[in-house]
């Protein structure tokens, strides 16, 4: 065996293991889809990486090389602790380390193209050339989910539970956070100045300022909506702008708007496909994400989410530079 094949049959080896890894995390985000669309994107995803690892096993066997047995258990055990571990942090890290799991079968897969040049494999080359247009594409992709997200997303994947927990955690001790929940204090503070809202109200504005995150979703009832609403009302008749602005913040997080703050006008009387055409015209992930939680609080359509998640893709895309 030269020197070369021996570079090569290893380089095979670990595309094996990491495509493995890579088919297992794709069935995890599964579970954490918004929509459908998303669902079955991902399933394919994780299909083709199964049909990937199958290729290139066979690749392997065609130089040479015996795919060893257990590169296939080890890729599973990684992508399993990856779904574990990842738990303790936000969501936006756990995609930070799928784009660096893209990123290296990208750049291994194009360093088996040249190994393969210099080797005279041309069959291992044109498999190095579908794998280079496959992670190029899911790192675009995962790109733009990370964008989104940054736009006060994520629209195409959500947080697990654990998840929203840890990432209020976080953005708890991240200073811009901090300024707007140090504004919702000053809402409470007002409120109590004016003598206004029972202590239960207070207390349930109170625990807004502890995460400002999807995590308030999960722990707060309808009443505590209500009581940011009344925050919002006397912060307005105070003059006190920045508190109202993030008491209404945090109204749009928990879907507790009605019909008439919203972006599109009428929306309650439009029908799927005048929805899904009016989203089309939104420009800022502000409105998008608004228009998102209002439809899956009080409607449920999953066409005009998938709409309103492609929208909010499109203006995520433009941030990153990405054409396609």
């Amino acid at each position: 065996m030269t020197d070369k094949n021996a570079k090569l049959i290893n380089q095979l080896r670990a595309l094996v293991l990491l495509t493995q890894t890579e088919e297992q995390v794709a069935r995890t985000r599964i579970s954490q889809a918004r929509t459908d669309a998303v669902r079955r994107e991902l399933t394919q995803n994780a299909d083709n990486a199964a049909a990937r690892t199958l290729e290139i096993t066979e690749q392997l066997r065609a130089i040479g090389g015996v795919p060893d047995v257990v590169t296939p258990a080890i890729g599973r055990l990684s992508a399993a602790l990856k779904a574990t571990f990842e738990q303790a942090s936000p969501i936006e890290e756990a995609l930070l380390t799928d784009l660096q799991l893209e990123h290296q079968l990208l750049d291994r897969a194009t360093y088996v193209k040249v190994l393969a040049d210099q080797a005279g494999e041309t069959g291992v080359r044109k498999l190095a050339e579908k794998l280079i247009d496959a992670h190029k594409a899911t790192v675009e992709w995962l790109t733009v989910v990370l964008a989104e997200e940054a736009m006060g997303g994520p629209a195409a994947l959500v947080a697990t539970p654990v998840q929203k927990v840890a990432g209020g955690v976080a953005k708890a001790v991240n200073a811009p956070v901090r300024f707007w929940a140090n504004t919702v204090n000053n809402a409470v503070d007002t409120v109590k100045h004016a003598g206004e809202e029972t202590s239960d109200r207070i207390s349930a504005v109170t625990e807004r300022a502890a995460a400002l995150s999807e995590a308030v979703r999960e722990t707060l009832s309808a009443g505590r909506g209500a009581s940011l609403r009344r925050a919002e009302q006397v912060a307005d008749r105070e003059g006190n702008k920045e508190a109202a602005k993030a008491a209404k913040s945090a109204r749009e997080e928990l879907g507790d708007v009605s019909a008439d703050e919203l972006p599109i006008k009428n929306y309650d009387n439009l029908s799927v496909g005048d929805a899904v055409k009016a989203i089309k015209g939104l420009k800022t992930p502000h409105d998008i994400q608004v228009v998102i939680r209002y439809e899956e609080t009080h409607k449920n359509r999953s066409n005009v989410a998938s709409a309103a998640q492609t929208q909010l893709a499109a203006l995520a895309k433009e941030a990153v530079g990405v054409t396609s």
